[in-house]
């Protein structure tokens, strides 16, 4: 199936001749095999989940008050047990599939059906559920998963204080061991140690893994995780000494009960401590299979990296929804007669339209690709086949760099989308601003976006110093000034500039763009020049006093995250890349090509600055960037409709209005009422025309 619906931008560039042509003999997309592409490795769950996603007893209505909103996500969490659809990353001998990539990728499909009930079913079977599968023993899995499983114990997930945040190390809720009682003794010591903004706390919550710092014989081993009742199954009263508080209505996601909640001495069991990477002896003897305590906490909280893997799918399939909706749209509405006296022109003809939402889609596609890789990567440790530490770190820092760039860039699309419809955009019932408001939170948690790319940051350091452990500092220095346009004369890329700058004309300047090693070259250039430079400045900081130290850093911190969304880019733009190798189909292949293109050079022009600053581009290939990007978006436009078709999602994930085809048929009556009129010759005179 493909669309052809109508060409060229209304402002044909100098290049026209060369783009019509192109046009003229315009490839065709596979959009089926496309899509089977899209679905990736877990391709039959995506199915499945779709399917799920797509009937109304899990649908979004809006209009509810919040209180109404989450009656309805808690019974639709019923409809998922009884659907067997929460099952898959649980162990077989507890009714489960152990299919841990599959889980992530039928979970994070939720979205399209309401945002609020994805994250709600995160909350009980990928972070309650998860902590006591990948933080709890064979016995805590026996004792509590059943009825997680089936919903029979609703829970919260309490590692977020109010006063540390990303700053998990350093939460304030203390556990202490008491060997008198064989007891540990759970207590918020002040305010700021509340645990804040927990899904199921408010109301539906029976249960907690609550994350606190582990004391026993005056000795403290840092955080660990506990199942803590704090509801009676029946009342649904407050345990003694618990303390709970309702968040009430926030900006989005109305559908889960956020809340807080305190702990004054409450007491629980030894053996509730979540044991697996620590344990206490009834004497109080702390015992680890891990010896250094930062080594323990960052592989207690690497087990549940799952939360940013579905962010990550999630947001970027809440990308594919609002670009099938404003694309539809635009290949539909008709703005201004430019070209003609009696048809006005498609939104989707204008350059400017094409510039606002191609981009988005380009980006769209690459972290859909990036996406996959990242979750083969998730189900390769949690399945054990691909388990070493190594592999732990890799995925933390993947994760870590993938999610922040795809939720931002949901909220980016889905407000571009939003005023690319114009007023229609803005109306709830189709659900940009709706679904802009439920991911608005997604770039803050399972880790705030520029706290995690200060992660990968620090990655990418220790990987520099790794690499040039035995430079010394002018070797360093060196490097960090001329490195890149070293590897850009053994690459090629100097003399292609060259080349470039010697010929004088835009479209051989162009020819040099179109090049994979040479989108590669540049992407990979900026972020090892931007690392360089910083381990450049960092160097020696470890040796100074805490304070100074601190400080150093932090007059770099800005430049080291920038590298690290640079990183990121570059991951996206290499999947997108490997998976051109995949598609057989000579005509998919091409119109992917030339998207793969378009997103490389795009990141190239929003960084123009930088690499016109560094001297990885002269002035005049500068140039030549933007106009290059304007012939591709022209041999896109009518391939637009087969791109946003291949992600799979009907109408009923849709839920748009202006998706459903009513502007096609409103254009369609407006222009036979029009045609009729000039046919009887009825049509009143314009005023202009009694002038001529």
């Amino acid at each position: 199936m493909t669309h052809q619906t109508a060409g060229l931008s209304t402002s044909p560039s100098a290049e026209a001749e060369t783009d019509v042509a192109d046009l003229e003999q315009s490839p065709k997309i596979d959009v089926a095999a496309l899509g089977e592409l899209l679905l990736g490795t877990w391709a039959d769950v995506r199915k499945q989940a779709r399917e799920l996603a797509a009937r109304p007893e899990l649908h979004k209505l809006e209009g509810l008050t919040h209180t109404e909103h989450r009656e309805r996500v808690f019974g639709q969490l019923k409809y998922l047990v009884d659907h067997r659809a929460i099952q898959r990353a649980f162990p077989k001998a507890l009714g489960g599939e152990d299919n841990h990539g599959g889980n992530i990728a039928g979970f994070e499909e939720l979205v399209t059906a309401d945002p609020s009930l994805q994250i709600k079913s995160g909350v009980q079977w990928g972070l309650f559920g998860a902590a006591v599968l990948h933080l709890g023993t064979a016995e805590h899995h026996a004792k509590w998963l059943p009825d997680i499983m089936d919903l029979t114990v609703p829970g919260a997930f309490a590692m977020t204080e109010i006063g540390h945040g990303s700053d998990v190390a350093s939460i304030g809720t203390t556990a202490t061991y008491d060997p008198e009682t064989g007891e540990f003794v759970l207590n918020t010591p002040f305010r700021a140690a509340w645990k804040e903004y927990l899904g199921n706390a408010a109301k539906d919550g029976i249960a907690a893994v609550v994350f606190a710092q582990l004391i026993t014989r005056g000795v403290n081993h840092g955080v660990h995780a506990f199942y803590v009742p704090i509801r009676d199954p029946q009342t649904k009263e407050c345990l003694p000494g618990v303390s709970s508080e309702d968040d009430g209505i926030k900006g989005g996601l109305n559908g889960i009960d956020n809340g807080r909640l305190a702990f004054d001495h409450v007491r629980i069991p030894r053996t509730n401590l979540l044991n697996r990477y620590g344990d206490v002896a009834e004497d109080g003897t702390y015992s680890s299979p891990i010896a250094t305590p930062g080594r323990r906490f960052f592989t207690m909280l690497g087990t549940l990296v799952q939360g940013r893997v579905s962010l990550d799918g999630a947001a970027v399939a809440a990308s594919k929804v609002g670009l099938t909706a404003a694309i539809r749209y635009a290949a539909e509405r008709r703005q201004f007669n430019a070209s003609s006296d009696t048809a006005e022109e498609v939104l989707l003809d204008y350059q400017r339209h094409q510039r606002r939402l191609f981009p988005l889609l380009a980006a769209t596609y690459a972290m859909s690709f990036a996406h996959e890789e990242l979750l083969a990567k998730f189900d390769g440790v949690f399945s054990g086949a691909q388990d070493t530490d190594e592999d732990r770190q890799d995925l933390e820092t993947l994760a870590a760099a993938l999610k922040p760039l795809s939720t931002w860039h949901a909220l980016t699309t889905l407000q571009e989308c939003r005023e690319a419809c114009g007023g229609s955009g803005f109306m709830i019932e189709n659900r940009f601003a709706s679904l802009r408001a439920d991911l608005d939170i997604y770039v803050t948690f399972e880790g705030d976006n520029n706290v995690l790319l200060q992660l990968v940051a620090k990655r990418l350091l220790n990987d520099y110093a790794k690499e040039f452990r035995s430079m010394n500092v002018g070797a360093l220095a060196k490097f960090a000034l001329g490195q890149a346009r070293g590897v850009a004369l053994k690459t090629g890329l100097g003399a292609v500039a060259q080349f470039a700058a010697d010929s004088g004309r835009a479209q051989r300047s162009a020819l040099a763009l179109r090049d994979p090693d040479t989108q590669r070259l540049l992407l990979a250039e900026r972020v090892q020049t931007m690392v360089a430079q910083a381990a450049q400045a960092l160097a020696g900081a470890t040796k100074l006093p805490q304070v100074e130290a601190a400080a150093r850093f932090n007059a770099h911190q800005n430049e080291l995250i920038e590298a690290a969304r640079a990183h990121g880019e570059l991951l996206q733009w290499e999947a997108f890349t490997e998976a051109l190798e995949k598609i057989e189909d000579p005509g998919t292949k091409q119109v992917l090509t030339w998207l793969r293109d378009l997103f490389g050079l795009t990141l190239i022009e929003a960084h123009l600055e930088w690499y016109l600053m560094n001297g990885r581009l002269s002035m005049q290939r500068g140039r030549t960037v933007g106009e290059y990007i304007n012939r591709l978006l022209a041999r896109l436009r009518p391939h637009a409709l087969d791109l946003v078709e291949a992600f799979g999602y009907t109408q009923d994930h849709l839920r748009a209005t202006v998706a459903s085809g009513i502007e096609a048929r409103r254009q369609e009556e407006a222009a036979a009422y029009y045609a009729a009129q000039r046919a009887s010759g009825e049509a009143p005179t314009k005023e202009k025309d009694l002038k001529k």
